[in-house]
């Protein structure tokens, strides 16, 4: 089956112009060039400029693009790669999402939200930029420089994540009443400590009793545990250290 330029645009959703310039560029070739000067596209045609669509949502260049598909004999393996890619483009910007909603009913309701969920589905700049002012700090603070450069993604999202959690834990544990040795907090402690081992940071009980010291003697860490609840950072030491007296 033939289309014209105008169909063709019609069913992806783009403009005849921007087939005209793919064509000009070598991007995509219609089918044939009627002698009155009208493009035509058939089926191969269109399974290209889908490709070329899926990469451009990728914020792929033209140019990029060419050599992309140039070097892509495979159809089906490329789109498994395009469908790889978006699909993790797309799970990104769920988590972007629900940050930004998050976000909006924390200011609506006038309250601070947690620092570990304000960071979620970032990428590597966008975490170099909030990572910024605790590397400054620490530099200051402690001639400790942290490196913004190698980090991993995935395991600062997962560890935002593993962050929330712990201390939704504690505050709510705060917030209700449980003492410092609750058998509940035990096994959060517990599984938190599993959880920082099997991310390449060894830490045990009494380890854990050190970095709650240090969120309380350390203005910047203490504020941020105080900013998600008042005490916070006090009961986590106490937590911690009663945890590892026990053990």
């Amino acid at each position: 089956m033939a289309y014209t330029v105008k169909e063709v645009a019609r069913l992806a959703g783009t403009t005849v112009k921007t087939l005209h310039h793919y064509h000009k560029v070598g991007l995509l070739e219609p089918l044939k060039v009627t002698e009155g000067g009208y493009r035509i596209y058939g089926i191969k045609e269109l399974e290209r400029l889908q490709q070329i669509l899926f990469y451009r949502e990728l914020d792929f260049s033209l140019k990029d693009i060419k050599t992309a598909m140039d070097n892509e004999s495979n159809r089906i393996e490329t789109l498994k790669r395009q469908y790889k890619l978006l699909s993790e483009r797309s799970e990104r910007m769920d988590g972007i999402l629900k940050t930004i909603e998050e976000s909006i009913i924390c200011a609506e309701k006038g309250e601070n939200m947690e620092q570990s969920k304000m960071f979620k589905g970032l990428n590597k700049e966008e975490w170099k930029e909030v990572l910024a002012e605790q590397k400054e700090y620490l530099s200051e603070a402690y001639e400790f420089e942290m490196d913004t450069d190698s980090i991993d993604v995935n395991e600062l999202n997962e560890m935002a994540i593993e962050s929330e959690r712990f201390m939704s834990f504690l505050a709510n544990g705060l917030k209700n009443g449980w003492r410092p040795n609750d058998e509940r907090l035990k096994k959060e402690l517990e599984r938190h400590i599993a959880f920082l081992n099997s991310h390449d940071m060894p830490t045990d009980a009494k380890e854990l009793v050190e970095t709650a010291r240090f969120f309380i003697e350390d203005d910047f860490h203490r504020d941020m545990l105080e900013s998600q609840q008042t005490g916070l950072s006090y009961y986590f030491y106490t937590v911690a250290e009663m945890n590892a007296l026990n053990n």
